[in-house]
């Protein structure tokens, strides 16, 4: 008895471990284009995140983001947006454009320390964004761009 008690709940850990794996996979399948962008006189190349799948997605899972590099969120319209961490474990610094594409908001966002964190930082914008541009920590700072600077790709 004993032992077919434990052949089941070695099965049912058998079948959770591929439920959380299929689940991985299917996530970890959103693809992203990338595009060379301008922001102000500096450019970057960004994965582009479009659809709702590769905003839910965006930099989740990613252990590193190489200077250079980033990714602009384009949404279909004008809102205050909130971007959070959640299972995010690199920093990253956010600039938020409005529907003009200019950058109206920067923020140095801090990563989770777990997939378990249910409360991670979250990162309202200063006004209505239609745009969102996650880049490496500081980035906006090295490159001496500012509040008012011009996104165009």
């Amino acid at each position: 008895m004993m032992k077919k008690a434990f052949l089941l709940c070695a099965m049912g850990l058998g079948f959770m471990s591929t439920h959380v794996l299929g689940s991985e996979t299917k996530s970890s399948g959103v693809h992203f284009t990338k595009k060379v962008i301008h922001v102000g006189s500096e450019k970057i190349t960004a994965e582009i995140a479009k659809s709702k799948d590769q905003h839910e997605r965006g930099l989740m899972y990613r252990m590193e983001l190489k200077d250079g590099t980033g990714m602009l969120f384009i949404f279909a319209d004008e809102q205050p947006r909130t971007f959070w961490m959640k299972n995010t474990f690199i920093p990253l610094s956010i600039g938020y454009f409005d529907a003009s594409k200019k950058l109206i908001d920067i923020q140095e966002m801090q990563p989770v320390k777990s997939e378990m964190d249910n409360h991670p930082p979250i990162y309202p914008s200063a006004g209505p964004a239609q745009y969102a541009l996650e880049v490496p920590p500081g980035w906006f700072q090295r490159k001496h761009v500012k509040v008012g600077d011009a996104l165009s790709y």
